[in-house]
């Protein structure tokens, strides 16, 4: 047993844990720490590990933050803060009321915090609560099942469409942190909503794990964007599994920048005729880590998916692509697309990219390609013949490159807040907005 995990194990009795008293969750976190103590963090001899080596994690242990920072910089949220929407603040795993602004919700919607939500409405939860993802997926997910001191709980009623986003922001204070929150979102037949995820916190070393599921009814459509600026001394696991309903719409842009180790799980289950797309760019610089891997599942006919994901490495830093997609042996008529595409700025930088297509059915259309490569030096040669300086013409190319999936975002506040953090943190100088 590793030293994190001893001492983990120690520490686990005394915590304060929401939702002890409920029978059901009570069994479902034994089950999950007896998985954890037995099998521990993930290893890269399991296969959608294996180009992840979190062995770091079992030198430290961090520490779980009983009390959330009394005080948050203003200045420092504005930066990631949107306007005009519902927002949500975990500070150090816990929901704060205070910085939370949920005036003026729609009659019938629910946003709680998960602390709130299993004591006021536990049924609810239960009918939900890990339907989407179980702790036997893999140690990350036992971690959180069994230490989650809090999150959110929405539920969106049949036929409503939320007039403005939810912004639920996971923020970090203290050195040495942990931080395990657990978010359940429900839209019932015919709603529609926007959620967005903003994971941030202040220059120290701590780590993050979150999960988030959603269950997205019959004809719903749910857009969800994940943008992860964690401290660039930080471990970052957040996922989000996802299971629709016949005729589900869902779709979600991941925008990885920060950690210094960062995995993101982007799963969902399709029923017949459901439809889903999922973007992504990652951005690594120095010795940064980020993985992103990505699971749809078609398990009924007339399914729709689409996937593209971009990654720009400079220096010594890693990406990681893992793109899978399933097709049932029923699922016919089934349209998918996959390409991942990276561009290295360094002869030291890599990446390693996996897509796979694992069809069981005969009726299907679906198709995968993938890239990894420095600039086109035509493309280059062109730009310089119409008197622009070389390094001016990479840069504007490797801009370009990176922005179309930052254009991909439909919300302008938002879309506004991940350029600006493209922009800070592009390992060249001189990228300039105005090229836009």
């Amino acid at each position: 047993m590793s030293r994190a995990l001893i001492d983990y194990t120690a520490n686990y009795p005394a915590l304060a844990l929401p939702g002890q008293d409920l029978l059901w969750l009570k069994q479902l976190r034994d089950e999950a720490y007896a998985q954890f103590v037995s099998h521990g963090f993930p290893s890269p001899r399991e296969e959608e590990w294996r180009y992840t080596n979190v062995s770091a994690l079992d030198k430290k242990a961090f520490s779980p933050l009983l009390e959330a920072a009394q005080t948050v910089d203003a200045d420092w949220l504005k930066a990631y803060q949107l306007a005009d929407t519902y927002s949500l603040f975990l500070v150090d795993g816990r929901f704060s009321a205070e910085l939370s602004q949920l005036a003026g919700l729609p009659e019938g919607v629910q946003i709680l915090s998960m602390a709130e939500a299993l004591q006021t409405c536990p049924e609810q939860v239960a009918a939900y609560f890990g339907k989407a993802v179980t702790s036997n997926e893999h140690g990350f997910i036992a971690f959180n099942n069994a230490w989650f001191t809090d999150g959110v709980f929405v539920h969106i009623p049949a036929k409503l469409i939320l007039d403005k986003p939810i912004q639920c922001l996971h923020i970090v204070t203290q050195d040495d942190g942990l931080s395990v929150t657990r978010n359940l979102l429900v839209l019932d037949e015919n709603a529609s909503a926007q959620w967005v995820e903003t994971f941030v916190g202040i220059d120290v070393g701590y780590l993050s794990v979150s999960v988030t599921e959603a269950i997205v009814g019959q004809n719903a459509e749910l857009t969800a964007y994940k943008v992860q600026c964690e401290s660039a001394k930080a471990f970052h696991f957040g996922g989000l599994y996802v299971k629709q309903a016949p005729y589900a719409r869902y779709s979600h842009h991941n925008f990885a920048f920060g950690g210094l180790l960062a995995r993101s799980d982007i799963h969902t289950d399709l029923e017949q005729a459901a439809e889903c797309e999922l973007n992504g760019l990652y951005l690594g610089v120095k010795r940064q880590h980020i993985d992103n891997h990505t699971r749809i599942n078609h398990h009924q006919p007339h399914g729709i998916s689409r996937e593209t994901y971009k990654g720009v490495l400079d220096d010594r830093a890693r990406g990681v692509f893992q793109g899978r997609v399933v097709v049932a042996e029923n699922a016919q008529k089934t349209d998918s697309t996959m390409n991942n595409h990276n561009l290295l700025l360094s002869a030291d930088a890599e990446v390693d990219t996996k897509p796979q297509l694992e069809i069981y059915a005969d009726d299907v259309k679906c198709g995968h390609g993938m890239t990894v490569g420095q600039l086109d030096e035509k493309s280059v040669f062109y730009l310089q013949s119409r008197c622009i300086d070389d390094v001016t013409a990479r840069n504007m190319l490797t801009f370009a490159f990176a922005n179309e999936m930052v254009d991909k975002i439909k919300h302008k506040a938002l879309h506004d807040v991940v350029l600006a953090q493209l922009l800070g943190r592009f390992p060249q100088q001189g990228i300039h907005q105005d090229w836009l």
